[in-house]
């Protein structure tokens, strides 16, 4: 594993049960916040899930995204946290600010 992977997955794992935070958010609380689509290539081969909750993070507009066992199966996660999904879209009242994962 990569430091940068490290990183990614420290964050990932202060998103709480039943709550989203975005690819964009998380690479800018590893300080890289142009590495968007590097952090979804790093969740996508999180070998410590479900302990690094990957399925927690989706894209800046609030659309699920994808995720290794296919999209249908995060949104059968969050919903299991109680994470309600709208046309595949969150309501931004379940999304974590940047300050909060730091």
């Amino acid at each position: 594993m990569t430091l940068f992977q490290k990183h990614i997955y420290e964050i990932t794992k202060k998103i709480p049960h039943g709550r989203v935070s975005t690819y964009a958010v998380v690479a800018r609380a590893i300080g890289r916040p142009k590495a968007v689509r590097a952090v979804g290539s790093a969740l996508n081969k999180n070998p410590f899930a479900p302990h690094v909750p990957c399925h927690r993070v989706v894209r800046s507009d609030l659309t699920v995204g994808g995720f290794a066992s296919g999209s249908h199966a995060k949104i059968k996660l969050l919903l299991k946290e109680g994470v309600i999904v709208r046309g595949g879209k969150i309501p931004s009242k379940y999304v974590l600010s940047y300050h909060s994962l730091l």
